[in-house]
């Protein structure tokens, strides 16, 4: 409801309960002047009883909101007077009769949080509806982003967490999962097929040839000199190739084939003193510290981390201007997951339940005295005309049903009063 239409309402009831005063003050001079007598004499007691009584509501109600005929009669203008200890009342009542720690528990125990939450998440309407906003509030923060700063920031971030870093200790305990149940064996594996099936390349053959012929000119001149008038020297590199290939396909076969076989003793025995010596080996480390620290002093590695986050930005930003952004997307898909995984859990729907009902006891403490402050801090702070202009349009309405009550019983008192005195006069 609008100011205007309150204001007319108000005024509306004032000039009602107004009128019916000037009727029963008119009415009593009208008695006045016929004497009294007969009929008049009850419209006589009647209006003015009712006259005395509307008088005295107009002073009561008037007297709530500002001082009548603008008089400092004490005890009146109530609340802009008592504007302060009203503030401060209105705050303990609201805080012992709506916050109190069981009131606010219960409230959240009978509201089931998770439930309703994952009910929510799990609609694809409002899911897409928090992605969309989540996006928003992203692109929003990025835009007040100094990316400078903030790429400088990420790259110090990152250096100090690398600098932190024990990566030789790292590496051996990434090596000790690799070898638990033999699956640093299942890796040589998949490496022996591998190395086979780059060695039965036909490009790997005449590369392997092409090296061998440039490495024996190289190292033996004047034997392909002579070898190069009995044959073409090519295919010497080729037969050589071949024979080489195929000597190592199998003893790589051999080693794939024979669990027991000598090299993957070998292989097992290199990989635990590498291990042990990641874990203790001095010299190991520092050789690894220093490898880490090359690395992270190459200009090209700091120019990555410093732009990480320029690229990143870029990267999200056209994605949330997208018609279809996977962000937007993934996050609607993970909040509806999340909710059904919720509502299909009732050992965590329960769970979160009691969370929310710990919390809301645990910090119940504090939201009773915030809320106690902010309503004493505002209802302090407020204008006390402005207050008590926007009381008497809540209420004022209604407080003119006082004047006109008062005026109607007052005039049927005073008949009744009357009529005890003609009684007791007989």
């Amino acid at each position: 409801m609008t100011n205007d239409i309150r204001k007319r309402q108000l005024l509306k009831m004032k000039l009602f309960a107004t009128a019916l005063l000037v009727a029963m003050t008119a009415l009593f001079i009208i008695s006045r002047l016929y004497g009294r007598m007969g009929l008049w004499e009850w419209v006589s007691a009647f209006s003015e009883a009712a006259m005395i009584g509307a008088l005295a509501d107009w002073f009561a109600v008037v007297a709530i909101f500002r001082h009548p005929l603008k008089l400092p009669i004490p005890r009146t203008a109530i609340i802009p007077e008592n504007k302060d200890k009203l503030a401060e009342n209105l705050a303990v009542f609201i805080r012992d009769n709506f916050l109190s720690r069981e009131t606010m528990a219960s409230k959240m125990r009978d509201w089931e949080p998770a439930q309703r939450i994952a009910v929510w998440l799990s609609s694809r309407e409002k899911a897409d509806f928090l992605a969309d906003k989540t996006v928003r509030v992203l692109m929003g923060a990025l835009e007040f982003v100094d990316d400078g700063r903030v790429g400088k920031l990420l790259r110090n971030a990152i250096y100090k967490r690398l600098e932190e870093l024990d990566l030789g200790n790292l590496i051996g305990q990434l090596m000790d999962v690799l070898t638990h149940n033999n699956q640093h064996q299942a890796l040589l594996d998949v490496g022996l097929r591998r190395i086979s099936s780059v060695l039965d390349e036909p490009g790997t053959q005449k590369q392997l040839a092409t090296v061998i012929i440039e490495v024996s000119k190289r190292e033996y001149p004047k034997l392909i000199k002579m070898l190069g008038l009995v044959m073409d020297t090519r295919e010497f590199g080729m037969r050589v190739s071949g024979t080489l290939v195929e000597s190592l396909q199998g003893w790589l076969h051999d080693i794939g084939r024979d669990p027991s076989h000598p090299r993957r003793k070998q292989f097992d025995e290199l990989a635990a003193r590498f291990i042990e010596r990641l874990k203790s080996d001095p010299e190991y480390h520092a050789r690894i510290e220093s490898w880490k620290r090359q690395f992270l002093g190459t200009p090209v590695v700091a120019d990555y981390f410093e732009t990480l986050w320029v690229h990143f930005r870029q990267w999200m930003q056209k994605d949330a201007l997208s018609g279809e952004s996977q962000m937007k997307h993934r996050l609607s898909r993970t909040f509806r997951r999340f909710g059904r995984w919720v509502l299909e859990n009732p050992a965590m729907t329960e769970s979160i339940n009691e969370q929310m009902i710990q919390m809301t006891r645990a910090m119940s403490g504090e939201i009773r005295a915030t809320v106690s402050q902010h309503i004493v801090y505002t209802v302090k702070n407020w204008d006390s005309r402005s207050m008590v202009r926007e009381l008497e349009l809540s209420i004022g309405k209604d407080l003119q049903f006082i004047r006109i009550n008062g005026t109607l019983v007052g005039g049927f008192i005073g008949v009744l009063l009357h009529a005890a005195v003609l009684l007791i006069s007989m």
